[in-house]
């Protein structure tokens, strides 16, 4: 049987969550700001960098981890209706998670932000997976297509009040009105008047989440593995030349999460996978895998813990001699990398110190066997 067997684990999926994981890392913890290079920042508005790959790609293999996993249990003769409630309560457990490290340290729940990067993949998860226990692939292919095409008419032609239809500016758009009748006041606070995770633009996510799913029943066929891999690279492209193509009426926007944006993001992430499929499951090269598998392993994990660590080293606070406060954070950076190394490079060095940080506590928590899973 040249297809993965219906027990496995697939280690190219693990080790490309756990590449995500640390790319997350890397840009969400620049030391400082003000001095990063162009590809670790999102793009101002329309457009694609490295950092605007790292979420739809999170989003893609937990689609693809949505098929392993609910197909594994429904071959089994697993309950309906008892999947369903293990759906319900994963979602919820991930979405409080996501409101837990939007709280903290303070938890004013009166301006609290209720979207998040946690709280969207909860919302993707839950509806992806109520679409495949309730669909084959084709309905799934079609819920995807439909949530793509339904977005790209709203947004292009449903008037918003004082600004008119198609208007795809930051405050202009239709999915920034949805959000200001919703969400005001609960906002991402650099914005506070629309949100990159906010209401609307969650439809088109969960296309994006259906595009791994599609892709987690392609590898589970029985087909040959260099035969997957050139489906892969194939489709992964036409993606690219399908998303960009698409651009000019639709502009590629990951704050709006726009079509074109999940058709190039797909296509891009198709590519990554079978790069690393062919590495590790055709060509067997295991040996360079172990630490991004240790952080696919335990992704959540790391990803709560990294923006509670950060917080906390955000709000430690140390007095200086003029009565000044410097946080934790920036006593560190100074101390370690931006007293001697170019701006630049001081800030980058700090975001692998993370990144190696982390995966230093990743190999103890796999040498104890601890994984942690919601």
């Amino acid at each position: 049987m040249n297809g993965l067997p219906r027990s496995g684990r697939l280690l190219s999926l693990d080790v490309f969550r756990g590449i995500t994981i640390a790319g997350m890392i890397l840009v969400n913890n620049p030391g400082s700001w003000s001095h990063i290079y162009p590809q670790l920042r999102h793009s101002q508005w329309h457009g694609v960098t490295f950092t605007d790959l790292i979420f739809p790609f999170f989003l893609f293999i937990v689609g693809v981890a949505i098929t392993f996993s609910l197909s594994k249990q429904i071959e089994s003769g697993a309950d309906r209706k008892k999947l369903m409630l293990k759906i319900l309560r994963r979602s919820a457990v991930i979405f409080l998670l996501g409101m837990f490290l939007s709280g903290f340290p303070k938890f004013d729940f009166s301006t609290i932000r209720i979207p998040g990067v946690l709280q969207r993949i909860a919302v993707c998860y839950l509806f992806t997976s109520i679409i495949v226990l309730r669909t084959g692939w084709k309905g799934q292919a079609y819920w995807a297509a439909g949530l793509l095409f339904f977005y790209f008419l709203a947004m292009k032609f449903i008037p918003v009040p004082g600004f008119g239809a198609g208007v795809l500016t930051p405050e202009g758009n239709f999915a920034a009105f949805i959000d200001r009748i919703f969400l005001t006041g609960h906002m991402w606070s650099q914005t506070k008047t629309w949100d990159p995770e906010g209401l609307f633009s969650t439809l088109p996510a969960i296309a994006t989440t259906l595009t791994g799913v599609l892709t987690g029943w392609f590898l589970r066929s029985d087909k040959p593995k260099v035969e997957k891999t050139m489906w892969l690279l194939l489709i992964g492209n036409l993606g690219l030349l399908a998303g960009w193509t698409f651009d000019a009426w639709f502009p590629m926007n990951k704050s709006i999460w726009t079509s074109s944006y999940v058709i190039y993001t797909s296509g891009m992430a198709l590519i990554f996978l079978g790069i690393c499929y062919y590495t590790i499951e055709v060509l067997n090269w295991r040996k360079w895998t172990k630490p991004f598998a240790l952080y696919g392993m335990n992704s959540i994990t790391v990803f709560m813990l990294s923006g509670l660590i950060a917080r906390l080293m955000a709000v430690i606070k140390f007095t200086n001699d003029d009565g000044t406060k410097t946080s934790l954070a920036t006593v560190l950076y100074n101390a370690l990398f931006s007293s001697w190394l170019p701006p630049m490079t001081a800030s980058l060095s700090w975001a692998i110190t993370w990144i190696t940080g982390f995966l230093i506590l990743m190999w103890i928590m796999d040498k104890k066997k601890i994984y942690i899973k919601i």
